[in-house]
């Protein structure tokens, strides 16, 4: 007897032959193989929303091999992930090899591991429509608005712009952020630190001041301070109460697609794209040393907490051999999914979890490496003891006025010992206070007045504007990292570093869409298709009847934002600079083109003068001494070059630092990456900075 298994990808193809040995042929189809044509809608909105597929331009060489090989066999299962855009692309595999949708076909993997394969081939199903009517349902609501919105956004502002349903609500996040930032008024406060010194230590330690008479005090201005500070002189620093505690600290739960994106940008640097490529290898497998293809964690698009009870005892051995029976638990630690949580998948984790980083990494790109060791050691620090605290908080009077310090030291590390989360801004170290007792006399080594200004809200980065749209419910974690591209590479949003923020074109697209469209941009309403597609997905609302709810109220909206536009026409500002037209001597403004933002002179059309756009990095270039600028290679790297080009052709990838080198004071580069060595490029200099 034949069979054949077809998947999406081939790493995932050469991964399941190896567990199903040679009654089984193994085949990819490459990720949908039918879709909609993209010449026009290909929706039949009069029809029942009736859609138009197609065999996807390039696809048909995999078809006909797919085909082909289907007639050969006995048997053809289906193996696409275990997802809505799995389930769809194995029905549009199935109407084209012509199988019956009620033949048991369907088989799913939740890990590419012997076991897991194993365990998916004995479960076979039918293909579950629901999820295909969710996918589909998506599908057609994100095309009727793409291809009736968009033609809108062509009239009325310029060609080649678009919106969607969850694009456009991150779009407009980011925007309602920078305007937050411009509205935010400045407000001066001051703080009062002190330095102290406790009997028998030679460390002094910070206090601050925080209440008078009892109630909390807030200092306001300089005048303010200074009247607290001439009361406070010559006044006894008394140790007025010392609270101690042991205070749990409790590892988090195991990675979900958005925690997993958050992390990875905090901790790697990983944009949400990179993130989730690094991610699909890991779960079709890799080539391991000794071991040949295996999947490394379990499925990587998932919001479940749950871990399988099989994880979980492999991890406490593990736990228990490397660390000691004492960083175990005393009870097995089980997470709570989110009540809107579909739970069809396991939590993100290693497939095999006795395989440890180090044991995999000469296989693993650098990428599947860093990648991997997080979400091992995130798993595995979810399975250990808590970590205890030895707190302190100390109350120390002078006068009418409190100070306040806290700190605490470590009792016993637990998970800490293997996985820390990043800080959060605002966290404050508090390390370990000197011994010290009620009616302690304190010794003062210098008080401070210090002067700070309230800040306003940060910009988004990946990872905060993936944990909002979770939160609110908008788009699926899945779907993030592909929105996050779209809306940068359409220009809507500019990254500077690691912060997001609107473009000028950003911003007058959400301007229309909100007075327009207000739906279209609505958190809640976005929030709420979710759950309609989630309703779809379990069977217990028609995929229809929310299609037509929601086309019926687009049209009319659409009808609508026509009449009150009428002859109108919205017009971009361009974004000024300082920088002067060579030719005509105007100003010179930023155009955005097929290949990015480029200067073009104000004069226009009588002045057709344009220039590409520089950025000075502050260092000088080691051959010439001239100008180190940033410059972008074709596909978007960063890279760095001197001014001179082409008499002067010196560039480097190695980022020019503000430092000289004090061997022959040339510009220091530091080459990319944590923990990237700083050095001199002059030539025959050779100096490298030591690292700290």
């Amino acid at each position: 007897m034949s069979n054949l298994v077809i998947v999406e990808s081939p790493a995932k193809a050469k991964t399941i032959k190896k567990y199903l040995g040679g009654d089984f042929e193994v085949l990819a189809s490459n990720g949908h193989v039918r879709d909609l044509p993209s010449n026009k809608m290909n929706i039949d909105v009069e029809n029942n929303f009736e859609p138009y597929y197609e065999v996807i331009k390039g696809k048909e060489t995999v078809v006909k091999t797919l085909k082909k090989e289907a007639k050969k066999c006995d048997k053809v299962y289906l193996a696409t992930d275990p997802d809505r855009e799995g389930e769809a692309i194995s029905w549009h595999l199935a109407y084209i090899l012509g199988l019956d949708l009620d033949d048991q076909n369907r088989v799913t993997f939740n890990e590419i591991t012997k076991s897991g394969v194993k365990e998916g081939m004995s479960a076979p199903r039918k293909i579950d429509m629901s999820l295909v009517d969710a996918q589909q349902a998506r599908r057609i609501v994100d095309r009727i608005l793409g291809y009736k919105l968009s033609p809108f956004l062509w009239r009325k502002v310029r060609k080649g712009l678009s919106a969607g349903r969850v694009q456009s609500v991150a779009t407009r996040l980011i925007v309602d952020r920078e305007k937050e930032i411009r509205a935010f008024k400045t407000e001066e406060y001051w703080t009062i630190d002190a330095e102290l010194l406790a009997k028998k230590s030679k460390k002094a330690f910070a206090s601050k001041l925080h209440s008078y008479k009892g109630k909390k005090l807030e200092v306001k201005d300089e005048k303010q301070a200074q009247k607290i500070l001439k009361e406070i002189n010559g006044a006894d620093y008394t140790v007025a109460e010392v609270k101690k505690s042991v205070r749990k600290k409790s590892p988090s739960p195991p990675f979900t697609t958005s925690t997993m994106q958050q992390e990875a940008s905090k901790k790697l640097g990983f944009q949400a794209r990179r993130t989730m490529r690094a991610a699909q290898e890991l779960y079709e497998g890799v080539d391991v040393e000794g071991m040949g293809a295996v999947g490394l964690i379990t499925y990587m698009r998932t919001d479940s907490l749950r871990i399988s009870a099989e994880a979980i005892s492999e991890a406490a051995k593990f736990i228990e051999s490397a660390y000691g029976k004492e960083y175990l638990p005393p009870a097995t630690r089980v997470f709570k999914s989110k009540k809107s949580a579909q739970d069809a998948h396991e939590a993100i984790r290693p497939s095999t979890p006795s395989l440890t980083p180090e044991k995999v990494k000469s296989s693993l790109t650098t990428d599947q490496y860093k990648l991997y060791r997080l979400i091992w050691e995130r798993f595995m620090a979810c399975q250990m003891a808590n970590a205890l605290l030895d707190a302190v908080s100390v109350k120390i009077s002078a006068g009418d006025y409190m100070f306040t310090s806290s700190g605490y030291t470590v009792k016993f590390d637990g998970f800490t010992r293997l996985y820390e989360m990043v800080r959060e801004e605002g966290d404050e170290d508090a390390g370990a206070l000197p011994a010290m007792e009620e009616g302690d006399v304190l010794t003062l080594k210098s008080v401070t007045p210090n002067q700070h200004f309230t800040q306003p809200p940060p910009r988004y980065t990946e990872a905060s504007l993936i944990k909002t749209l979770e939160e609110s419910g908008v788009g699926r974690p899945s779907t993030y990292a592909s929105t996050i591209t779209t809306i940068t590479s359409r220009n809507y949003v500019e990254r500077d570093g690691k912060a997001l923020k609107p473009t000028v074109l950003g911003e007058v697209i959400t301007k229309l869409l909100e007075e327009q469209f207000e739906k279209i941009v609505d958190t809640d309403f976005t929030a709420q298709m979710e759950e309609h597609l989630d309703e779809i997905e379990e069977g217990k609302t028609e995929w229809l009847k929310i299609l037509d709810n929601f086309y019926n109220g687009f049209i009319e909206t659409l009808a609508t934002a026509e009449k009150n536009m009428e002859g109108t026409r919205v017009k971009v500002p361009d974004e000024e600079t300082d920088v002067v037209c060579d030719l005509c001597g105007k100003q010179m403004v930023v155009k955005i083109g097929r290949f990015g933002k480029f200067l073009a002179c104000s004069g226009f059309p009588e002045c057709r003068n344009t220039k590409k756009i520089v950025q000075e990095t502050g260092g000088l270039c080691p051959v010439c001494n001239k100008k180190m600028l940033l410059k972008k290679s074709k596909n978007g790297k960063s890279f760095y070059g001197c001014e001179g080009y082409p008499d002067c052709n010196f560039l480097t990838w190695d980022k020019p630092m503000p430092d000289v080198c004090p061997k022959c004071g040339a510009t220091l580069f530091k080459k990319a990456g944590r923990g990237g060595k700083t050095h001199c490029l002059k030539e025959n200099c050779g100096y490298i900075k030591e690292q700290v």
